[in-house]
């Protein structure tokens, strides 16, 4: 088996873990480290690492001016609770960045949304609509 670790740059590290927990409707806990934290699957699986921004001194994640976070990267996540996780989103930002619709390529319902660092993140249901 193969999985990718996506790892985004982030601002605040225990603000992003929560503002993620709670899109996907999981129990606040706290991120193992104060510069990087792992959102995990109830299986264990790795959905998304939060790795802040000049920790570690990793060339691409020095600081968020040397490109524009986002830009290039959609996070795409598809749910099984997709009513759901469309209420929590609503709660998170004032305006989605895209409304609910139906995609014309998967079929599947979906909408997009920002997180606090400016990421595009579109939630997909798991299922046709």
């Amino acid at each position: 088996m193969k999985r990718t670790w996506t790892i985004i740059g982030v601002d605040d590290v225990r603000g992003s873990f929560k503002w993620y927990q709670e899109l996907f409707g999981q129990a606040a806990t706290l991120p193992a480290h104060d510069c990087f934290g792992q959102i995990l699957d109830s299986d264990g699986t790795v959905l998304l690492c939060l790795h802040e921004w000049g920790a570690h001194e990793h060339p691409s994640l020095m600081k968020p001016d040397h490109g524009t976070p986002g830009n290039g990267l959609l996070l795409f996540f598809r749910v099984d609770d997709f009513d759901l996780t469309l209420q929590r989103a609503r709660s998170l930002v004032t305006q989605l960045e895209e409304e609910l619709h139906v995609n014309p390529n998967t079929q599947t319902r979906e909408f997009s949304l920002r997180d606090p660092d400016g990421y595009y993140v579109t939630i997909s249901a798991l299922s046709a609509a």
